[in-house]
């Protein structure tokens, strides 16, 4: 099979996490080949973070930039940027999936340029209303229509990580209504220090207070379970840490399920097609020993609980490289199923 080439478009948390799963995981059928800055003069610095990670360490290959190129051991990968989307070389390149990681093309509407500019198809690496299909991998893929999906929404990480635990609980049990809540790692999004913000708790310090914050992650679900739609809800607290993140979802059965039948559950679904994304864990483990899992979800077995017909479950997920697994493992699927709606090679 031909490799599907790929350009990223916006090179911070997500891009550059997204790169090395890529580059760890599918170097035989994903050639990165083009990145795309939104400020050009941060070549340099996109080079050194990519090689030196203060949350996963250093990148094993040289990296380095010159004559407008990043170059990751022999490999040359041009850095490209345009006043407009549809200004960027695409079509030019070749370029068969765009990876919008910038975080600021959030919409149909907004990332439509990089159509316009010659890419088959593209990645948003945020929620989205009014993407083609929201994809989240390892629970709906099958939906997904090359012909008629050009724009795709791979979800938030916590999406991600509530879309199999619900999966699960849904294919034993019926699930009447739910609420979560994501215990998450700060993020870029927020605050070293106190600074003026529209959202007054987004505008206090991260590393030294509990943020209570939205999440779009509960209605997001409902465009991957369309009958859950309205009947699921929640929040996160962003807490001081780097990375890893804990969801717990409280769900109201129509029965009375024990902590046991739940936690086969999700055992069972695990052994099953969900276990590309979703795993049990036994274990009295704390954050920091998920850091760098490739799961969208880990569930937390010892806290289950139970009180008649409600349930709580929790699942660690590490917001960052586990999603980033996720838009590595979308980018992979959308070539073998060819990235323009025609067959692959």
């Amino acid at each position: 099979m031909t490799p599907i080439r790929v350009a990223i478009h916006g090179f911070g948390r997500t891009g550059r996490q997204a790169f090395k799963a890529i580059w760890a995981q599918y170097r035989d059928r994903i050639e990165v080949a083009a990145i795309g800055l939104r400020n050009p003069s941060l070549a340099a610095s996109a080079a050194h973070l990519l090689k030196y990670d203060s949350t996963y360490g250093r990148f094993a290959p040289a990296v380095g930039v010159s004559d407008g190129s990043l170059r990751v051991g022999d490999t040359v990968i041009p850095l490209v940027s345009a006043e407009r989307l549809s200004g960027l070389p695409w079509a030019a390149l070749g370029i068969d999936v765009v990876i919008e990681s910038s975080g600021a093309y959030t919409t149909d509407r907004m990332a439509a340029g990089h159509l316009e500019a010659g890419a088959g198809k593209v990645i948003l690496t945020d929620p989205s209303d009014d993407a083609d299909f929201t994809l989240i991998y390892g629970v709906n893929e099958g939906g997904y229509d090359p012909a008629r999906h050009h724009l795709l929404s791979a979800g938030s990480d916590t999406t991600n990580a509530l879309a199999p635990m619900v999966q699960a609980l849904r294919d034993r049990f019926e699930i009447k209504t739910a609420l979560m809540t994501a215990v998450h790692a700060y993020t870029n999004e927020q605050k070293l220090l106190d600074f003026s913000d529209t959202d007054l708790r987004r505008a206090r310090s991260a590393p030294t207070s509990i943020v209570p914050t939205s999440t779009r992650a509960a209605t997001t679900i409902g465009r991957v379970f369309p009958d859950m739609a309205g009947r699921l809800g929640g929040y996160a607290v962003r807490v001081p840490v780097p990375t890893v993140s804990i969801l717990q979802l409280t769900a109201h059965f129509d029965a009375a399920p024990t902590v046991d039948e739940i936690n086969t559950a999700f055992r069972q679904a695990a052994a099953g097609p969900l276990g590309r994304v979703m795993t049990v864990s036994d274990r009295p483990l704390v954050s920091s020993d998920y850091r760098g899992s490739t799961y969208s979800a880990i569930v937390d077995a010892p806290s289950t609980i139970t009180i008649g017909p409600l349930a709580k479950v929790a699942a660690w997920y590490d917001n960052e490289w586990g999603y980033s697994c996720r838009v590595a493992d979308i980018a992979a699927f959308i070539g073998a199923r060819g990235s323009n709606g025609r067959s692959p090679a």
